[in-house]
C-alpha cells in the first residue's frame, strides 16, 4: 500500500516527461493514486506523454481538455470528471502562462491586457479550478499548487512574479473558504527546474545559477522528482491539519542570506 492508495487525484499541466506535474502522476500512481489528466493546448500532446507513466499504456487513464480561462469547460469539469469517478480527493494545479511581454525586463510597458491575461492564467486559475472540483471533494481532501518563490522581485520574471504573488494570497483565502468543506489548499515552491515553463521565461539560467551558488543541500535543475515527492506527500493524508502552507523545495535558499 502507498500513501495514496485508493485516492483519485486531478493532475494539470502534463506537456512533456520533464514537467514537474508528470513526476507528480507518475509517484502518485506509484503510491496506489488513481490519475486523471486534463490537457491544454493539445490533448494528443498529453495522451502521447501520459503513455509514458507507470499506467499509461492502458488507455482507460482519462485525459479531459481544459482551458482553465474557459467558463464553459470549467463548468462542464465535474461531469466530465463524474464520467471516470465517482469522486474527487486531491487536485494539482500545474498551470502558468503569460504572454512575452510581461517577462523579460519589459515590467513597466506591459499592458494591461497582457497581465490580465498572466493572473488570470495563473493566479485566478487556482480559485476557478478549485471551485470546479469542489462539489467532488464531498469527503475533504487536498489542492497542491506550484509556485515559484514571490518574496524577492526576480531579475526578468516580471509581472509573473506578481502573479505568483498572487497565487500565494489567493492559496491563503481559499484555504480559509474551503477549509469548512474539509479541503486543504497548499503550495510548493520548487527552485529553479529545467521545465516547459521555464524555456519561456528570459535569461532563466542566470536565474538558476543562483541557487548553483547558494543553495546549501544542493540543487539540480533537471531532476523535479524532489518538488513532485512533496506535492505527493501534501495529497496524502499525512498532513490533516496543515493548510494555506508554502513549501519551500528549493535546496535551502530561501533562507540563505546573500
Amino acid at each position: 500500500m502507498g500513501i495514496l492508495d485508493g485516492k483519485n487525484i486531478l493532475v494539470t499541466g502534463v506537456l512533456t516527461q520533464n514537467s514537474i506535474a508528470f513526476h507528480v502522476a507518475r509517484i502518485a500512481q506509484e503510491e496506489g493514486a488513481r490519475i486523471l489528466l486534463t490537457a491544454y493546448p493539445r490533448r494528443t500532446l498529453t495522451e502521447r506523454i501520459a503513455k509514458r507513466l507507470p499506467s499509461g499504456p492502458d488507455a482507460s487513464l482519462p485525459v479531459l481538455e481544459l482551458d482553465v480561462t474557459n467558463a464553459e469547460q470549467l463548468r462542464t469539469l465535474p461531469d466530465r470528471i463524474s464520467a471516470h469517478v465517482s469522486h474527487l480527493d486531491g487536485v494539482v494545479h500545474a498551470i502558468g502562462a503569460a504572454p512575452q511581454t510581461v517577462l523579460g525586463g519589459n515590467f513597466l510597458g506591459a499592458s494591461w491586457e497582457d497581465v490580465a491575461a498572466a493572473v488570470h492564467a495563473s493566479t485566478y486559475s487556482l480559485k476557478s479550478l478549485t471551485a470546479a472540483c469542489l462539489p467532488l471533494m464531498k469527503g475533504g481532501g487536498s489542492v497542491v499548487g506550484l509556485d515559484f518563490d514571490a518574496s524577492q522581485a526576480w531579475p526578468l520574471y516580471d509581472w509573473m512574479g506578481v502573479a505568483k504573488a498572487g497565487l500565494e494570497s489567493c492559496a491563503r483565502y481559499l484555504a480559509r473558504y474551503v477549509g469548512p468543506h474539509r479541503v486543504r489548499v497548499n503550495l510548493v515552491a520548487a527552485g529553479p527546474l529545467d521545465t516547459p515553463a521555464a524555456q519561456g521565461i528570459p535569461g532563466f539560467h542566470d536565474v538558476a545559477d543562483v541557487w548553483t551558488d547558494r543553495a546549501p543541500l544542493g540543487w539540480d535543475i533537471d531532476d523535479p522528482a524532489p518538488a513532485a515527492k512533496a506535492c505527493v506527500a501534501l495529497l496524502s493524508d499525512w498532513f490533516p491539519a496543515t493548510t494555506g502552507e508554502i513549501v519551500h523545495v528549493d535546496g535551502g535558499v530561501n533562507v540563505i542570506g546573500a
